[in-house]
């Protein structure tokens, strides 16, 4: 089967080379060539290394540690659409096909218009299709809500391409995670899509029973009267941790499980794809902030001041924005030490951005783009600090 597609490939190429009648659709054969196939690229002079991980592998491990909280965040979908409407007794299968119906569109919408997108540069800079977009287009949409219209989830991944990427001058160059860019395009273009209750779920609003309600925890937490206990203020919405944890609760597609992200991100810190410096980080960083906050809780504060850390870990989109996004190798940190003070930065930034500002409950997203922009003045820092400590040594020893 190999060889036929080799042949194949081979019969067709010297149209798509330079001179050929198609030699400007290059990048579209070489990204069909290098899907099918593994590049043929070799390394002729200079120092190399001889490692079987190329990129086109490394993303498609990303996707695979995206797999679980897809999956959940599938079967979540049609689970909450089926309690809306009073169908407490769904069964597994309905739950997840409910769910693939809502949920499919939008990664294939996502996945078509940005690569597009990304196949129109690679023929007018004649640069070859790069595998990244294979993450971006799954990452992005799994942030969105399942009722999200089709439309804008095209117009915000061409924004994230073009704008988070592109114009910087491609993979590689981009200071801003593409898929958050076009989170932040949704979030501040059409804010009624992405927030508040009742966008939620894909159920049949005729269906539904009393007291339902389409609140999410974060949004439950955040609109608490002064004082109340939060965790109370969740159990009483029918929520408990572990309902948190597992992703029971109303939430974006694939962010609204802990546990789920929990596994794809054992997976990625085992093939050594993302960094585990970054996740502790966040946590770590969330972890110090929360502490502060719990200390000025009071019967007149803020609600969500009060809420316990553990908490904090498993609500809104931390675990999924930590282990995925926060991770993104071209945007963040490069350095041991740089990668500490990233991921503390966004778990501090998030945690206040939740607690301090009532309009935007969740701060994962915003907390990462800010990190994004700083993570090279980071690392600029340390290389600094450690050639200062080179020469300091080497003065030391009279060379």
């Amino acid at each position: 089967m190999t060889r036929l597609i080799e042949g194949l490939f081979d019969k067709y190429r010297h149209s798509f080379e330079e001179g050929g009648s198609l030699h400007w659709a290059w990048p579209m054969f070489e990204g069909a060539e290098t899907f099918w196939l593994t590049p043929p690229h070799r390394t002729h002079q200079g120092a190399h290394v001889r490692d079987p991980m190329d990129m086109k592998r490394l993303m498609i491990f990303v996707v695979y540690a995206l797999i679980p909280p897809m999956l959940v965040g599938m079967w979540n979908i049609g689970h909450q659409a089926y309690l809306a409407e009073g169908n407490a007794a769904a069964t597994l299968v309905d739950c997840v096909l409910r769910g693939a119906i809502a949920m499919l569109p939008i990664i294939f919408v996502s996945y078509t218009a940005g690569g597009i997108a990304e196949l129109l540069f690679c023929v007018v800079r004649k640069h070859e299709i790069n595998e990244g977009f294979l993450v971006t287009g799954l990452i992005f949409p799994l942030t969105l809500a399942p009722s999200t219209p089709l439309w804008i989830v095209a117009l915000a991944v061409i924004f994230g391409v073009v704008i988070g990427k592109e114009v910087f001058g491609g993979v590689g160059m981009n200071i801003l995670n593409p898929a958050l860019t076009a989170r932040a395009f949704v979030f501040f273009a059409y804010p009624k899509v992405i927030s508040g209750a009742g966008v939620w779920d894909v159920a049949d609003k005729a269906k539904v029973i009393d007291g339902y309600t389409g609140a999410t925890p974060l949004l439950t937490v955040s609109s608490a009267a002064p004082g109340t206990d939060p965790v109370a203020a969740l159990n009483q919405a029918g929520w408990t941790w572990m309902d948190m944890f597992i992703g029971r609760i109303p939430g974006s597609m694939a962010e609204v499980s802990a546990a789920a992200c929990l596994v794809g991100g054992l997976f990625l810190v085992m093939v050594g794809i993302a960094s585990w410096r970054i996740m502790l980080g966040c946590v770590a960083g969330l972890g110090m902030i929360t502490l502060v906050f719990n200390a000025f809780a009071g019967p007149e504060a803020s609600a969500a001041l009060a809420l316990p850390f553990h908490y904090h870990l498993v609500i809104g989109g931390f675990a999924y924005g930590a282990i995925f996004m926060a991770t993104d190798p071209v945007s963040a940190a490069a350095t041991n030490a740089g990668r500490w003070m990233y991921g503390i930065g966004i778990g501090a930034l998030a945690g206040l951005i939740r607690v301090v500002n009532p309009a935007y409950p969740e701060g994962m997203m915003l907390a990462i783009l800010f990190m994004n922009v700083f993570a090279p003045l980071l690392d600029y820092f340390v290389v600094q600090r450690s050639a200062r400590r080179r020469v300091a040594r080497l003065a030391a020893q009279g060379v």
